[in-house]
């Protein structure tokens, strides 16, 4: 946890000019500013302890090597602050499922459902502050691989705990070692058939225990031009029982991660 700058929320890494795809890593950071740690209850040992539940780790890192790795690098989206600053993967209205347990764009509750957040909260300034900001420069981000290379394709870069966590909303169902999160207007069949063939040394699964693309909300239902994919990956494929990368791990999922972009940018 530290200070940040707004203009450090986020970065956009370039790829080559020609390719389509966007690696989107949104949930990577435990990074909490100053400013947003006064807002949140928990005392210091206790947040870290959520930021370990929430936190996607190292997913940067798969998705960075997996764009060095590929022959057409992929441009990459990436959040710097932690999502318990903002969610920039939910709606910011009553549209989010995830408000049923105080998990909107603006957290409230934790993953075990305890008072992150006052109730009572005002969150309008941090999703001013953060929120529109980043959905702006994703926006961009898309429209800039429109022009270039006619389309675009969002894949969501995540990970998963083997075991559910109580916040969510799905956590019955199975928890395949690499899931896939589609959406009926922007996963064509093409698209979610390179990602089972991408990661199918790992097994794959179908929209559970996670489901769902992101999308900016621009072309979210309208442009058939933007592709999305969700990638979940379940920790335990390349995270120790102490929380440390295995590189093993981490070489591999790069590796397939690489090859999707590759069957993407072709």
């Amino acid at each position: 946890m530290t200070d940040a700058d707004d203009s450090a929320a986020f970065r956009l890494h370039p790829g080559a000019p020609r390719s389509p795809v966007i690696l989107h890593v949104p949930h990577s950071s435990r990074v909490v500013p100053a400013g947003v740690r006064a807002g949140i209850v928990l005392d210091d040992r206790a947040l870290e302890a959520e930021l370990d539940h929430i936190t996607d780790a190292y997913t940067e890192r798969i998705a960075g090597e997996a764009a060095r790795a590929a022959r057409v690098r992929p441009w990459r989206f990436v959040n710097r602050l932690s999502r318990l600053v903002v969610d920039p993967e939910r709606f910011p209205d009553e549209r989010e499922e995830m408000l049923a347990v105080g998990m909107g764009a603006v957290y409230l509750r934790t993953t075990h459902r305890q008072e992150l957040r006052p109730a009572h909260a005002d969150v309008r300034p941090l999703i001013e502050r953060y929120f529109h900001p980043y959905a702006e420069a994703m926006t961009a981000a898309v429209a800039g691989r429109l022009e270039a290379a006619g389309r675009a394709v969002v894949v969501d870069v995540h990970s998963y705990p083997e075991k559910a966590l109580p916040y969510e909303l799905h956590g019955d169902g199975p928890r395949p070692p690499i899931c896939l999160g589609t959406d009926s207007f922007h996963t064509p069949g093409p698209l979610l058939d390179a990602a089972r063939r991408a990661f199918a040394d790992f097994g794959t699964g179908l929209n559970s225990p996670f489901a769902g693309t992101y999308v900016p909300l621009r072309y979210y239902g309208r442009d058939a031009r933007v592709g999305a994919l969700m990638v979940e990956i379940r920790r335990d494929l390349y995270v120790d029982e102490r929380g440390a990368p295995r590189a093993e791990g981490v070489d591999a999922l790069a590796g397939a991660l690489a090859g999707l972009v590759e069957r993407l940018s072709s």
